[in-house]
C-alpha cells in the first residue's frame, strides 16, 4: 500500500499517472450496515460479488474487496447503507498522549496515504453516476413513459401532492399481483429486460471508464477545465470517532487533517456543496481513511411517502433474509407502516407472493403510493414490465382475515410504544397479535422475524404463547438510536386456539 507522497494524489496541476500494464484496477471497499446484521451483509457480498468479506470490530461496517469495474453491482447490494473506497486501513494507530502531538501526526498522515487508485475509483464512481442519472432522464423522456407518468402523476411527490392521482393509485394498488417465474434463485433481485438492459450498460460503462483512466490523467486531476481555467475540488473531512482513549475531540481530527488535505491538493474546503468527501473513521485504536462514494444512503431506495416510524429498506432486508424465503412462499406483514418490508420482498424475492396491511388508513395509503412509485420505477426501465407479487389492505392485526395455516412468514416492525401507540398498550396488543399469527402460520413450518424495542413486553408474551412459538435466534439492533431486537420464530406442529384472554 506504501507509495511515494509525489505522485499519491489529485491536484489541481497532477493527476494520477497510468496503471500498470495490464493490472486491473482494484479497490477495497467498506460499507455501512445496520448494526447486528454485518453477517447477512458479508453473506450477500459473497454471494452476488464473490468476494470475501471482513467484519470491523467497530460494529456496522464490513470490508470487501473488489474490481472497479464491478462498482455497479456493489451499489445494488441491498444490504447496505453507505459505500467508501479505503486509502489505508491502520489497525492498532498508536495515538500521542498529547493532543497537539496526537493532531500533527495526523496531519503529516496526509502526505504519506496512497491515494491515487482511491482517487481514481472515486472518478469512476462519479463518471458511472453521471451516465445513470443521464439514462433515467432519457427514459423517462420516452414517449411511453411521459404517457405512464401523465396517467399516474408524477412520482416521489409528497403526501399533499397530486392527491386525486394517489387516491386512485391507491385504490387501485390492491390485485397488482401477477405471475412471476418461481424458478428463480433464492436471492437474486427481479431481473425483467429492463434491468438486465440497465445492468449490461452500467457494465459496458464501467469497463469503458477504467480502460479509459487506465492510460491517462482523470479529469478531476486535470489542471486545465474547458475554458483553460485550472480545475479545482471542493472537499470536506468527515470524523466518526470512538473510544474513550483520545485526547481529541471528532471536530478537531477532521479540522486539523482537513487542514492537512487542503494543502497536500490544494482543493477548496466546502462544507456543504463538496465534491469529495474524505472520512477519517477512528475506532478505538483503529484508523480507517476512506472517500465516501455515496451521496445519501442506499436504504432509501424503496420509499417515496414516509411516516413516522418508516424502516429502513437494509434493516428490512436483514428481517426477510433471516427468515429464508423460498419460491411461491406467501410473505405477510400485518402492521407494514410505509410498506418497507413488503415493498423491499417483492424487489428481492419476486418468487413469493407479498401480502401488506395495517390498521391505519393513512398508513395504508402511504404504503399504497410507496408501491406505485416502484411500479413507474420499474416501468421507466421497460414499459413492458410486469407488476409486482404485491398486494395491501387495511385490516385489524387481531383479526385477520386469513385462513388458518395458509401463511409461510410473518415479518414485521411491532409498534415501539414511543412514537407510536404505548407500551402500556403493547402488554395487550403483543400477546394478541402472536397468537393471531401463529393462527395463520403453517404448523411445523411456519416462521416469523419480528422487530421491537419493548424487549420485556415481548419476553413475557412469547412466554404465554410457547406451546405455538419457538425462538430460534435473536439479533440485537441500532434503530434511531434505541437498542432493538429483532426475533426469529419457529412455528411448532401445536395447534393454535382460536382466541383467549392472557392477562
Amino acid at each position: 500500500m506504501a507509495e511515494a507522497a509525489g505522485d499519491a494524489g489529485l491536484g489541481p496541476g497532477r493527476g494520477p499517472g497510468p496503471a500498470q500494464e495490464g493490472a486491473e484496477l482494484a479497490a477495497v471497499i467498506g460499507a455501512t450496515v445496520p448494526t447486528g446484521f454485518e453477517q447477512t451483509a458479508a453473506e450477500e457480498v459473497q454471494e452476488k460479488l464473490g468476494s470475501a468479506s471482513r467484519i470491523s470490530r467497530d460494529r456496522g461496517k464490513i470490508y470487501f474487496a473488489v474490481p472497479a469495474r464491478s462498482l455497479p453491482q456493489v451499489h445494488r447490494l441491498r444490504s447496505v447503507d453507505n459505500l467508501f473506497v479505503v486509502v489505508e486501513e491502520f489497525k492498532d494507530y498508536q495515538f500521542k498522549e498529547n493532543k497537539e502531538e496526537a493532531l500533527k501526526d495526523l496531519e503529516g498522515l496526509v502526505k504519506k496515504l496512497p491515494w491515487t487508485d482511491p482517487l481514481k475509483v472515486w472518478e469512476l464512481n462519479n463518471s458511472l453516476k453521471k451516465k445513470k442519472t443521464k439514462r433515467k432522464k432519457h427514459n423517462l423522456q420516452s414517449p411511453a413513459s411521459k404517457e405512464k407518468l401523465n396517467d399516474g402523476g408524477e412520482e416521489g411527490g409528497a403526501d399533499q401532492k397530486d392527491t386525486n392521482d394517489q387516491e386512485g393509485c391507491a385504490q387501485s394498488i390492491v390485485g397488482v399481483a401477477s405471475s412471476q417465474d418461481t424458478e428463480k434463485p433464492q436471492g437474486v433481485a427481479s431481473q425483467n429486460g429492463g434491468e438486465e438492459e440497465e445492468e449490461d450498460n452500467e457494465q459496458l460503462d464501467a469497463r469503458d471508464e477504467v480502460q479509459a483512466s487506465s492510460g491517462s490523467s482523470t479529469k478531476a486531476g486535470d489542471g486545465q477545465a474547458a475554458e483553460g481555467e485550472a480545475k479545482v475540488l471542493k472537499f470536506r473531512v468527515t470524523c466518526n470517532r470512538a473510544g474513550d482513549k483520545h485526547s481529541f475531540t471528532s471536530n478537531e481530527a477532521a479540522r486539523d487533517f482537513g487542514g492537512a488535505v487542503q494543502e497536500h491538493f490544494q482543493w477548496k474546503a466546502d462544507m456543504t456543496n463538496f465534491d469529495v468527501e474524505v472520512l477519517l473513521n477512528i475506532h478505538n485504536n483503529e484508523v480507517v481513511v476512506g472517500i465516501a462514494l455515496t451521496e445519501e444512503s442506499l436504504h432509501r431506495r424503496n420509499i417515496t411517502h414516509f411516516g413516522p416510524t418508516t424502516l429502513r429498506s437494509t434493516l428490512a432486508y436483514g428481517m426477510l433474509r433471516l427468515c429464508d424465503p423460498q419460491p411461491t412462499d406467501i410473505i405477510v406483514d400485518p402492521m407494514c407502516g410505509t410498506g418497507a418490508i413488503p415493498i423491499e420482498g417483492a424487489a428481492e424475492w419476486p418468487g413469493c407472493y407479498h401480502i401488506a396491511g395495517d390498521n391505519n388508513p393513512q398508513a395504508v395509503k402511504r404504503a399504497a403510493n410507496n408501491i406505485c412509485s416502484l411500479l413507474r420505477k420499474n416501468e421507466s426501465k421497460d414499459s413492458t414490465a410486469p407488476g409486482v407479487p404485491l398486494d395491501i389492505i387495511q385490516w385489524d392485526i387481531c383479526n385477520l382475515p386469513l385462513r388458518t395455516g395458509s401463511v409461510d412468514i410473518v415479518v414485521t416492525d411491532m409498534p415501539f410504544g414511543k412514537r407510536i401507540g404505548s407500551k402500556k398498550k403493547n402488554w395487550d396488543l403483543y400477546p394478541a397479535c402472536l397468537m393471531e399469527m401463529g393462527r395463520i402460520c403453517t404448523p411445523g413450518t411456519g416462521r416469523a422475524v419480528l422487530l421491537t424495542q419493548d424487549k420485556k413486553c415481548f419476553a413475557k408474551a412469547l412466554s404465554r404463547v410457547g406451546h405455538i412459538w419457538r425462538r430460534a435466534q435473536t439479533v440485537w439492533v441500532n434503530v434511531g438510536g434505541l437498542h432493538a431486537a429483532v426475533y426469529l420464530l419457529r412455528r411448532t406442529w401445536e395447534r393454535a386456539e382460536e382466541r383467549r384472554s392472557f392477562w
